[in-house]
C-alpha cells in the first residue's frame, strides 16, 4: 500500500506492521487525519475532531512499540471514532441535537472503556441523526452527511457518520449501536462490514442495556478487523446485569464453509425490494454456492405484523424517552424526532405486549429454519438508500411505486432486532446504477457469532471490498 493510500490499511495489517516497526501509529494518524481535512467538507462525517490529543496519544503508542519488554494492547495506536451518543469523559455528546448541545460527558461510556483499554485512539466523533433515531444522518445541529459513494445519498443511520467516515478513509475502526438496524443500514449504504452481536454480547449503558432490541457493535472495512474489534468490545462487564458471561472470543484464524446449508429470502415474506438490490443478493448467493455451499429459498411465514410490532416496541420505549423534550423542546426537535415522540405517545401497554407475542411467533419459524440451516442470508436493505436529505418525519417514500414507512420500511434489518439474540452481519454485495453500494445480512442461530464471522470472511475471500483503489469512492 502506498503512502498515498495508508488512510485504507485495515487495522490488522496496521498492527502488524507497528510491531513490524515498518510503520508507525504517528504516521498512520497523521494519513487519517490529512485525509479527514481532505474529504470531510464534502461528506460531513464528524462532528468533533481531536486531531492534536491523537497525535499526542499516536506518540506514545509508538513509544510502546519501541520498548523491548512492552507489551503492545489490542488496538494499540489504531485509529476510531466514536459515535455521537457514546459518552466520552470530558468531552461533548450532543446527540445530534440543539438540545444538548452543550452537554459534557462526566465519565465513559461501557463502549469507551473498552475501546481505550484496547490502546485504540479516539481521534473524533461521527455523526448521528438526532438521538439516534432515524436510518438517515442529518440533524438542526450539524447538517446532511453525506454518502462518500453518491453526495447525493444518505450512509444510512443512525451509525451514518461511523459508516461514511470507513468508506472514506477517515478512520480504520467505528463503533456503533443498533436499536432498529443501526450498524448494519450504514455497512449496506457505504460499502463497510457492520456486525450486530447478540443482545448482551457487548456490554451497553442503562437503561437501554435492558431493551433488548439495543446491541453495541463494530463497523469496519474488512471482515478480520469487525473480528478484531468485536474481541476488544465484547465480555461480562460488572455494571452491566444483561452482559453475558464467559467472553466470546472471535478466532483469527476463521475456517470454510464449504458443504454447509444456508436458508435465504429476498423479501422476508412481505418486504417490496428494489431489482437491483434483488439481483445484487441473488449473485451473492451463487458467490455461497460457488464455495461449495446448499443455497435454499425459505418461507419464514413472516407478514407486515413485524413492522408494525417493532415500531411499537421502539415507539412504547424510545419514542416515550424522547417525549420528555416535546413540552420545553419541540420547536428545537428535528421534523424526524418529534414525529418519532409524538407517534411514541400513542403507543399503549398492549401494543408492547402484542410486540412481544409477534416476536414469540417469528422465532416458531426462524428457529426451526436455523436448525435446519446453519444461516440465514437476506438483503440488508430493500433499497441502495435515499436521498440524503430525506426527512421521515415529513417525507413520503416508495420502493418498486408501492409506498413504505418512511422511517424504517425501506429497512430489512429491524426484524433482527426483534429476534436479537441472533448475531447478524452485513457484508457488501455490489453496486446500484447510482454507484451506491448494496449488502446482505447473514444471520446465525442465536449466540452463533463464530458462524456468521466464519460466513463473512468466506464471501468476503470470494469478493473483496475496498482493497484496491478501483473499488473505493471517488471522492
Amino acid at each position: 500500500m502506498s503512502d498515498g493510500e495508508l488512510h485504507y490499511i485495515s487495522a490488522t495489517e496496521a498492527l502488524k506492521r507497528f510491531k513490524e516497526r515498518s510503520l508507525s501509529p504517528v504516521e498512520l494518524m497523521k494519513a487519517v487525519i490529512e485525509r479527514a481535512e481532505k474529504v470531510n467538507p464534502k461528506i460531513n462525517a464528524f462532528c468533533d475532531t481531536y486531531f492534536d490529543e491523537a497525535l499526542d496519544q499516536a506518540k506514545k503508542a509508538e513509544a510502546r512499540y519501541g520498548e523491548t519488554d512492552g507489551r503492545p494492547r489490542a488496538l494499540e495506536g489504531v485509529p476510531v471514532v466514536i459515535k455521537d451518543e457514546t459518552a466520552i469523559k470530558g468531552k461533548r455528546t450532543t446527540y445530534g441535537s440543539l438540545i444538548k448541545k452543550d452537554h459534557i460527558d462526566d465519565r465513559n461510556s461501557f463502549v469507551t472503556e473498552r475501546i481505550l483499554r484496547a490502546g485504540a485512539i479516539i481521534h473524533g466523533r461521527s455523526t448521528a441523526p438526532e438521538f439516534a433515531c432515524a436510518a438517515i444522518t442529518h440533524s438542526k445541529l450539524y447538517g446532511v452527511t453525506r454518502n462518500p459513494w453518491n453526495l447525493d445519498y444518505t450512509p444510512g443511520g443512525s451509525s451514518g457518520g461511523a459508516g461514511a467516515q470507513l468508506a472514506a478513509g477517515t478512520t480504520v475502526l467505528a463503533n456503533g449501536s443498533d436499536i432498529g438496524g443501526s450498524i448494519r443500514i450504514p455497512a449496506s449504504c457505504c460499502g463497510v462490514v457492520g456486525f450486530k452481536p447478540p443482545y448482551g454480547r457487548v456490554p451497553e449503558d442503562p437503561q437501554f442495556n435492558l431493551d433488548f432490541y439495543c446491541h453495541e457493535g463494530p463497523l469496519a472495512r474488512t471482515v478480520a478487523d469487525c473480528a478484531l474489534f468485536e474481541n476488544a468490545l465484547a465480555g461480562p462487564h460488572p455494571k452491566d446485569i444483561t452482559s453475558l458471561r464467559p467472553k466470546l472470543r472471535i478466532p483469527f484464524d476463521l475456517k470454510d464453509i464449504e458443504g454447509w446449508k444456508l436458508a435465504y429470502s429476498i423479501d422476508l415474506g412481505y418486504i417490496e425490494v428494489d431489482p437491483e438490490v434483488r439481483n445484487n443478493t441473488e449473485a451473492a448467493l451463487q458467490v455461497f454456492r460457488e464455495m461449495g455451499c446448499r443455497v435454499e429459498e425459505v418461507d419464514l411465514g413472516w407478514t407486515s405484523q413485524v413492522l408494525t410490532a417493532a415500531m411499537n416496541h421502539l415507539g412504547h420505549i424510545f419514542g416515550n424517552m424522547l417525549a420528555d423534550y416535546l413540552p420545553r423542546h419541540r420547536f428545537e426537535l428535528t421534523n424526524y424526532a418529534r414525529a418519532f415522540a409524538q407517534f411514541g405517545r400513542k403507543t399503549t401497554a398492549q401494543d408492547f405486549i402484542t410486540a412481544m407475542a409477534v416476536a414469540g411467533e417469528m422465532y416458531q419459524t426462524l428457529g426451526p429454519t436455523l436448525q435446519k440451516y446453519n444461516l440465514l442470508i437476506c438483503p440488508t436493505l430493500a433499497l441502495p438508500a435515499t436521498k440524503a436529505d430525506h426527512d421521515p418525519g415529513k417525507d413520503r417514500l416508495s420502493v418498486n411505486g408501492v409506498e413504505v414507512d418512511p422511517m424504517i420500511g425501506w429497512c430489512m434489518t429491524y426484524p433482527f432486532n426483534v429476534m436479537s439474540r441472533c448475531p447478524v452481519m452485513s457484508v457488501p454485495s455490489g453496486f446500484a446504477s447510482n454507484g451506491v453500494p448494496t449488502g446482505i445480512q447473514i444471520v446465525g442461530r442465536t449466540y452463533d457469532d463464530v458462524s456468521v464471522f466464519r460466513a463473512g470472511a468466506a464471501f468476503e475471500r470470494a469478493r473483496p471490498w475496498l482493497d484496491a483503489p478501483e473499488r473505493r469512492p471517488k471522492l
